[in-house]
């Protein structure tokens, strides 16, 4: 399938000094789900960033290589622009506003298209009935929600821009597994029933292996390994060194992979 987004040998540097990324090339498929994953500080949130054009705002840059949405380089965009094209991104951490309610803060991520009243009546049914808890919460003020309900709530804000793309950092984190199934559960049907593609960087590897079509192992800001999600899954040399081993196993993982990549490209 054509690659809706591509990232091709991106490096990225922030403050002009410290290296995140290193020669990074990736791809999310039209009608995919691909997941990233890696350590804390492997270097996801930064692909992502990369991606939607808010390196910026950390003061970090792309230094090498390209980033193209539908085709078309992203550099020189701006985020919301991005937005207006179809990429939406939810950052790590549940970002709400918490004084405003459940409904209010969805109704926000309407603005960029300025919706007529029949299509934002539209747009918020569909993220109710995919997260069918923000209906029963909508005049809640987002503030007093659990964690769970606000990771929907970040989550549905995206959907109301109406995205072809969602690009979206940790949706797991600090939540029960039963809302973490939740949750990936309404990204699969998203994905399945509205066509949205997703590029999601998760530390939860076994959950995202499910969900995903394809999927990026990322180390030190490099991608060591990348292949179909269910392949990966099965792996048990993957399952003990990577997703499940000590650190330096896991460094000995990496290192044997790459000796086998070099000498299969000689």
């Amino acid at each position: 399938m054509a690659a809706l987004l591509e990232l091709q040998d991106v490096d990225v540097r922030y403050g002009g000094a410290i290296d995140a990324l290193h020669g990074v090339s990736l791809q999310v498929a039209t009608g995919a789900i691909v997941a990233l994953l890696g350590a804390n500080g492997a270097g996801k949130s930064t692909v992502l960033k990369a991606a939607s054009q808010l390196l910026g705002a950390e003061r970090g840059e792309v230094t090498a290589g390209r980033v193209h949405f539908d085709g078309r380089p992203t550099q020189g965009q701006a985020a919301h622009e991005l937005v207006a094209q179809g990429v939406s991104h939810v950052l790590e951490g549940r970002h709400c506003f918490p004084h405003l309610s459940v409904e209010e803060n969805l109704r926000l991520g309407a603005l960029v298209r300025k919706p007529r009243r029949a299509e934002l009546a539209a747009a918020l049914e569909q993220v109710y009935e995919r997260f069918p808890r923000l209906k029963e919460r909508r005049r809640s003020p987002a503030g007093v929600t659990s964690g769970g309900e606000q990771q929907m709530v970040a989550i549905g804000r995206a959907l109301m821009a109406r995205p072809r793309l969602v690009l979206l950092d940790e949706p797991s984190m600090g939540l029960a597994p039963l809302i973490v199934q939740e949750i990936f559960d309404g990204v699969r049907a998203l994905n399945e029933h509205d066509g949205v593609s997703f590029l999601l960087a998760e530390q939860n590897a076994a959950i995202a292996l499910r969900r995903a079509h394809h999927a990026y192992l990322l180390e030190g800001g490099r991608v060591v390994l990348h292949g179909p999600a269910p392949e990966l899954a099965a792996r048990d040399d993957i399952q003990h060194f990577y997703l499940g081993g000590k650190a330096a196993q896991r460094r000995s993982f990496i290192d044997a992979h790459r000796i086998r990549t070099f000498q299969a490209a000689a």
